[in-house]
């Protein structure tokens, strides 16, 4: 089994009898999910369909979406990880980085942990020789956290804001 542990959180593969409730809360709240997909909060069968999305994708590929736990209290605070996006078409069927947390987690660094954490395992343990991502213009949190992953913005595509990061700029 997949894990990766950070100074304050355990990055591991899903336990849907244990994460469904947890991460559909957070997938409710329309803060969380207004930068995506289509901006619309899931649903409890939304987030089964999730959970059972990512691990396919963790069977098929090797690397995937990771529940994200707070080592202090074993409480989940969301997903962080690898997936292949469908849009835009500038970055479908690459491999990007992705990241919802609930929102008592936000400001406290998580996001920036797990992604760290998420990049590093593409980069060196996967072999993964690039990573993109996607942001909102006016997303500037999402865009500061990519800057800090040391991710470069690579253009736009749809209204978007692109960014990559080759293995051979990845300083870990």
């Amino acid at each position: 089994m997949t894990e990766i542990r950070t100074p304050r959180l355990l990055l591991r593969r899903w336990l849907p009898d244990d994460d469904l409730v947890p991460l559909s809360e957070i997938q409710a709240d329309p803060a969380v999910m207004q930068r995506v997909g289509d901006g619309a909060p899931r649903s409890l069968d939304d987030t089964v369909e999730d959970i059972e999305r990512w691990e396919e994708e963790w069977d098929d590929e090797g690397f995937g979406v990771f529940a994200v736990e707070l080592l202090g209290s074993g409480e989940l605070a969301g997903a962080v990880g690898l997936y292949v996006p469908e849009a835009p078409p500038r970055i479908a069927g690459h491999i990007g980085i992705q990241w919802r947390l609930g929102r008592q987690f936000w400001g406290q660094g998580y996001a920036s942990e797990a992604a760290q954490a998420s990049l590093e395992f593409a980069l060196q343990d996967r072999g993964i020789d690039r990573v993109v991502a996607a942001a909102a213009p006016d997303d500037a949190s999402s865009m500061k956290l990519l800057h800090k992953l040391g991710m470069a913005a690579t253009g736009e595509d749809e209204g978007l804001r692109l960014y990559a990061i080759d293995l051979t700029e990845y300083e870990g």
